[in-house]
């Protein structure tokens, strides 16, 4: 298997290849997954002078039997980009092979015995569905988290509390080609209030502001103010 580097818009010396050969060793990347097909390291170039600190950009992809795994990373130069490229992929890597080495050992549970080890897991009967709670009023109720729904409501299929510290657009912008999502929520430095910023098309990026309307939520603290025209 080759290691096969191109570049988008930008040309890519031999210096720059060789140092690829030489940061993304194969050897190591086998010991890890066995099943590579192929590695592709794509290096590209941001023309915007206002992004100069990240103004190169490296993806490396590997393909293998089993899921894709990318990593990405933006830096002033290829080579300080390659080196953080690098590093995301050899943790992924070794996440996924502990992941396949902890399955491997892992014991299977029954269905019977998931309530016992996943907490606010679903009850099921015998047959295998679910068993819900029955509300006075005959509507069935169901634990999904931190929500009681009733009935058929809204499903939450995850639930994530983070930590967030507020930073400008541009360290939002930075921050979710770090990660490699398309989207990163954030609280806004200057308005203090959340953000979402995300990508539209290549470098072309949008961003949603929320702001609280003092009026609204007046009227949702009990026994604030009254009512327009007293």
């Amino acid at each position: 298997m080759d290691i096969v580097v191109k570049g988008r818009k930008t040309e890519v010396p031999e210096r720059f290849r060789k140092h690829v050969a030489e940061k993304l060793k194969l050897e190591k990347i086998q010991r890890l997954d066995a099943k590579v097909i192929s590695l592709d390291v794509e290096v590209s170039k941001e023309p915007n002078p206002r992004q100069a600190d990240r103004c190169d950009r490296v993806e490396i992809t590997l393909r293998s039997r089993g899921p894709v795994i990318r990593a990405e990373a933006a830096a002033s130069d290829p080579y300080a980009a390659l080196d953080l490229a690098a590093e995301k992929l050899d943790a992924r890597l070794r996440k996924q092979h502990d992941k396949r080495f902890s399955r491997r050992g892992a014991r299977r549970i029954s269905a019977a015995e998931v309530p016992d080890h996943v907490p606010d897991a679903a009850t099921l009967n015998g047959n295998g569905g679910t068993v819900y709670e029955e509300e006075p009023d005959g509507v069935p109720t169901k634990k999904i988290g931190s929500l009681e729904v009733k009935g058929e409501g809204p499903l939450v299929v995850r639930e994530k509390t983070h930590v967030a510290s507020p930073m400008t657009l541009d360290q939002a912008l930075y921050e979710m080609e770090l990660v490699g999502h398309d989207f990163y929520l954030f609280v806004d430095s200057e308005t203090k209030e959340p953000s979402v910023v995300y990508r539209r098309h290549a470098y072309d990026y949008g961003v949603i502001h929320l702001s609280t309307d003092p009026m609204v939520a007046q009227a949702q603290v009990p026994g604030a103010g009254g009512t327009v025209g007293e």
